[in-house]
């Protein structure tokens, strides 16, 4: 088995094509919310990540299929007054999963975030998602709090 992770160049069409069907993988799954992405996000959503210079994407090949991926953007902490990097969007697709890559593009993360002089990586994940659970709180995620006694903080939304 040859595994391959790199950060992905948005302007390469393996990578753009790749982007849209491994975010789909995600999407078609009951934690991405069971619905398939539109043509139209699949076929643009590299072109429109290419645009944002505070975004990167991780992705995993496995004899070269993909099998992963990890959309990542920069964003700043106030209270360390350093970047950070938020991992939006995390998969793994079904037959790929077991084999650890969640961990190795979990690496490369964190080494561009270093690299970047970030204090931090912030993602959320779904309560009833044990299987990612783990394996964040195995690469040293842990849930966030200021002050025990407030509790910890909750990722809210507002769709529109």
């Amino acid at each position: 088995m040859n595994v391959n992770i790199q950060v992905v160049n948005y302007l390469n069409s393996q990578h753009a094509q790749d982007i849209g069907y491994l975010l789909n993988c995600y999407a078609e799954d009951p934690m991405g919310g069971r619905a398939a992405l539109s043509e139209n996000i699949k076929t643009n959503l590299a072109t429109e990540l290419a645009k944002l210079p505070h975004a990167f994407s991780v992705i995993c090949y496995v004899d070269d299929k993909p099998a992963g991926l990890i959309n990542c953007f920069e964003a700043f902490s106030t209270f360390k007054c350093k970047p950070l990097i938020n991992i939006h969007d995390i998969v793994v697709v079904s037959e790929f999963r077991g084999l650890g890559l969640c961990q190795q593009m979990l690496a490369t993360v964190e080494k561009v975030a270093r690299e970047k002089g970030c204090c931090k990586i912030t993602l959320e994940v779904l309560e009833g998602n044990e299987v990612a659970r783990n394996s964040y709180l195995k690469f040293g995620f842990d849930g966030y709090e200021l002050d025990p006694e407030m509790g910890k903080a909750m990722f809210w939304q507002k769709a529109f």
